[in-house]
């Protein structure tokens, strides 16, 4: 900064000035500190400069997100970006990978960085590690699935509705015997999609306990065994109801190495990239990850700016959407 005040024939207290932008400096004034630090490479120590700025932030977030290989992944992390440069404010993103140390890792990384917030997609049973940093004012959202052992806003798709609409349309269409392929059992929204599939089938009078649940799937390859292991069965499935992206396309494949995608009914939690360009195209339930990343990121900012409300908790809906997968009556031999 000394170099580049030298350069510019200005003190360092009007360099300090300009990098952060503060007022009552010159235009030309701040054209020649400009100039001085592009031609020396200048780039402004943030963590020093934020120990010197009024409001003492460094305009940065952190985002934890549940796995950079997951679409859902890729949409939130997008609409928090967006809503964070269009304040000037710079996004770190780090995945879980449904990993509790990971977690804790990534979180203690970002505080050490000194980040303004936190936007966080967890998986440990408890948040309360978390309790310091939210006595601290730092604000604090929880995306995807709500925390536990800490009040905080979190921002989450209706997991339990989501998925019992899924169910009710295969109902709807005739299935009687209904599969359900989820992920891991300790996670959160994978409980509330299983809870949904089985109360809409007790709604309907169909035995739960006749009803195939297969929870554990993680990625694709472990999805697709679990369906193709389902048709061994002497009475397999006529619809099956995939609670995770993923696991949906692991499913799509075993269907149509059998043979059997279009005879056996589909509907997937969450979209699936080109589900609309396959025969029969992939009727799902559609989350809105852009409108959960851009109401995180706008929770954030308002508690930033003041906002001292108690923690709130926002449903984002879930929607059909009809393609043809969740529309195929059950077959002949099996009504």
């Amino acid at each position: 900064m000394r170099h580049v005040a030298t350069l510019a024939g200005v003190g360092v207290k009007t360099v300090s000035r300009v990098i952060n932008g503060e007022p009552n400096v010159s235009a030309a004034t701040i054209e020649r500190v400009l100039k001085a630090a592009r031609s020396l490479d200048y780039e402004p120590d943030l963590h020093a400069g934020n120990l010197r700025r009024a409001d003492g932030r460094t305009r940065t977030l952190g985002l934890l997100v549940g796995s950079v290989d997951n679409p859902f992944a890729g949409a939130v992390h997008r609409a928090v970006e967006d809503a964070a440069l269009a304040r000037g404010v710079a996004v770190f993103a780090s995945s879980l990978d449904d990993d509790p140390e990971r977690e804790q890792a990534a979180v203690s990384a970002f505080l050490r960085r000194r980040v303004d917030g936190l936007i966080l997609t967890t998986v440990s049973e408890n948040q309360g590690y978390l309790a310091p940093e939210l006595r601290r004012g730092t604000p604090v959202v929880f995306v995807d699935r709500q925390p536990a052992g800490v009040a905080s806003d979190s921002v989450v798709s209706d997991n339990t509705a989501g998925a019992a609409l899924a169910t009710r349309h295969l109902i709807a269409h005739g299935h009687r015997r209904l599969a359900y392929l989820g992920d891991r059992h300790d996670i959160r929204t994978a409980q509330e999609r299983r809870r949904g599939f089985l109360d809409e089938l007790g709604r309907a009078g169909i035995a739960t306990g006749d009803a195939p649940v297969i929870e554990g799937l993680h990625d694709e390859e472990t999805a697709r065994r679990a369906t193709l292991a389902l048709f061994d069965a002497d009475e397999p499935p006529t619809a099956i109801f995939s609670a995770q992206n993923l696991v949906t396309i692991g499913v799509i494949r075993a269907l149509r190495e059998l043979d059997r995608h279009f005879d056996t009914a589909l509907v997937g939690f969450d979209d699936v990239p080109l589900g609309d360009l396959l025969e029969p195209g992939v009727t799902v339930v559609a989350q809105d990850p852009h409108a959960i990343g851009r109401i995180a990121a706008e929770r954030v900012f308002a508690r930033l700016d003041g906002d001292e409300s108690p923690a709130a908790r926002t449903i984002v809906p879930t929607r059909l959407i009809e393609r043809g997968s969740g529309e195929l009556p059950p077959r002949a031999s099996a009504r």
